[in-house]
């Protein structure tokens, strides 16, 4: 079930930064860091179990299987992208309950027509406001309990500009969403009328060459946000550096000081195999 931590952090108001996880590597290096959430990234998430664009590709089942082990694996509150919760109301119905089920604590469903696209790449369409406002009303009625969270995400900025952005966030949160997610603001004057005129707590999503100014944690907290996601952060950092690991390998023959590892010592106690050795030293033969 739902980590309550997630909704008594936001009550308090306290600022929520949540790095993006998209793996159980990602996800268990995250746990250990001290975040007060980590988000699971559907872009990311996609990338690296089926190489291929956050497209409206993945399933339901792609993504539930993911996100229940990342939950499994780890203590942090999660925020989990469902994309347009994978269909109609009986399917956004469906979608609440397994990811509540899997043990999120946030589920961020958005206005998009189906197939969605990553909502900081062109070409994207959203859906007639009344209907993401149906989806909000049966998510929420759908939830076990009030400490599973929904995010109400609108990609309109972009195609329809930032009033009909904000009017349908105003609307959403009506509908009885718990924060709202207004995709893609392209200022800092934008995210502060964002700030001022949704009377929700606001999530800012902060992606590394996208198409929102990146601000820090204060300042976002200062215009108004009370979260901020940074879905991209980790899977761009780890292809980095697997594309400076690999290419040194081949140039070299062997990795070389150019290559910066994670100790394998290390690695070995963030994946478990000391309990795997207690274990061999107690039962094994």
């Amino acid at each position: 079930m739902a980590n309550p931590a997630l909704k008594a952090a936001i009550a308090r108001k306290d600022f929520i930064l949540a790095p993006g996880i998209y793996d159980l590597i990602s996800a268990l290096i995250a746990d250990r860091m001290g975040f007060p959430a980590l988000y699971v990234t559907g872009y990311g998430t996609v990338a690296s179990s089926l190489g291929l664009p956050d497209a409206g590709i993945a399933t339901y089942s792609d993504m539930l299987g993911r996100i229940a082990q990342m939950a499994r694996m780890t203590e942090t509150p999660i925020i989990a992208d469902a994309d347009t919760g994978y269909g109609g109301l009986l399917n956004v119905h469906h979608t609440v309950r397994g990811y509540e089920a899997a043990g999120v604590s946030a589920i961020q469903l958005e206005d998009q027509v189906f197939p969605k696209k990553c909502g900081h790449t062109p070409t994207r369409q959203v859906v007639p406001s009344e209907e993401m406002v149906r989806k909000i009303q049966v998510a929420v009625d759908s939830r076990q309990s009030d400490d599973f969270l929904v995010i109400a995400r609108t990609d309109a900025r972009t195609a329809l500009g930032l009033d009909e952005a904000i009017r349908r966030a105003v609307a959403y949160g009506k509908a009885g969403a718990d924060l709202i997610f207004v995709e893609s603001p392209e200022s800092v004057d934008e995210m502060a009328r964002i700030g001022r005129e949704i009377d929700r707590p606001l999530i800012a999503n902060m992606v590394n060459g996208g198409r929102t100014p990146l601000l820090p944690a204060d300042e976002l907290q200062a215009l108004g946000f009370a979260v901020a996601i940074h879905p991209a952060a980790g899977f761009l950092s780890a292809a980095a550096a697997l594309q400076t690991t690999y290419a040194d390998l081949k140039a070299n023959g062997i990795n070389t000081d150019r290559t910066e590892l994670y100790s394998f010592a290390d690695f070995n106690q963030l994946i478990g195999f000391e309990d795997v050795w207690a274990f061999d030293r107690r039962y094994a033969v």
